[in-house]
């Protein structure tokens, strides 16, 4: 809250979900772990294969968070709105472990 108090600009809390690249020898291995992703509950998971032939696996959370708390210096929410969203946040991340 002190640097909240302190800033002259705008203020985001912003929590990024988890995210594995796996590198893969075949489309077969890929399309497994992108199932087994998918089935895991990481929806956001994809297969991309480069221009030379690289196959790429992300396994994707889509446990973001992206929140306005200031702007120009002017704090927008409640302290108590703020304690809600770090408990928010500290949720998303014991749900990436």
């Amino acid at each position: 809250m002190a640097a909240l108090e302190k800033a002259t600009g705008d203020v985001v809390l912003k929590f990024e979900p988890f995210v594995l690249h796996v590198q893969c020898q075949e489309m077969q291995d890929a399309q497994l772990l992108h199932s087994v992703a998918v089935d895991s509950g990481f929806r956001n998971s994809g297969i991309t294969v480069g221009r030379g032939g690289k196959i790429m696996m992300a396994v994707r959370s889509t446990h973001c968070l992206e929140v306005p708390l200031s702007h120009k210096g002017k704090l927008m929410v409640s302290e108590e709105y703020i304690e809600f969203l770090i408990h928010v946040a500290n949720q998303k991340m014991e749900e990436n472990i």
